[in-house]
């Protein structure tokens, strides 16, 4: 398969996937969600969605075993719009790219303000 089809239908998913989310499940437990990325198997027939959920650890995890309750439905409504031989199994992943950001962020200000200091003072402490 090629690269410019994959990410075409990559692209697709995750917006069909999100619209149905908002505008056709209705479960009070998915909110605050946000469809990051898509990554779909070579052969078409998997699909991991990352999602972005608002909230503590217990809000993330309460969403996502929602996501996996609402899992049917969600993959029924793709398979009606999506034109492909086989509509693919979805799997529902918290998306840890924010949170990693974040450390990575805390470390690098850390490392900064550190070497600031060190600076203004014109010796090492």
């Amino acid at each position: 398969m090629s690269t410019r089809r994959a990410e075409r239908l990559s692209e697709f998913i995750k917006q069909e996937v999100s619209k149905i989310i908002l505008y056709k499940v209705k479960d009070p437990r998915l909110s605050f969600i946000t469809v990051t990325r898509v990554d779909i198997s070579p052969d078409l027939k998997n699909v991991k969605v990352y999602v972005s959920v608002l909230g503590d650890e217990s809000a993330q995890k309460h969403t996502l075993w929602g996501l996996g309750h609402a899992k049917g439905f969600i993959q029924a409504e793709l398979g009606a719009c999506l034109r492909v031989k086989y509509t693919p199994q979805l799997k529902f992943c918290l998306d840890e790219t924010d949170e990693k950001r974040n450390r990575i962020l805390k470390i690098i200000d850390e490392a900064v303000h550190g070497s600031t200091v060190i600076e203004k003072n014109g010796s090492e402490e």
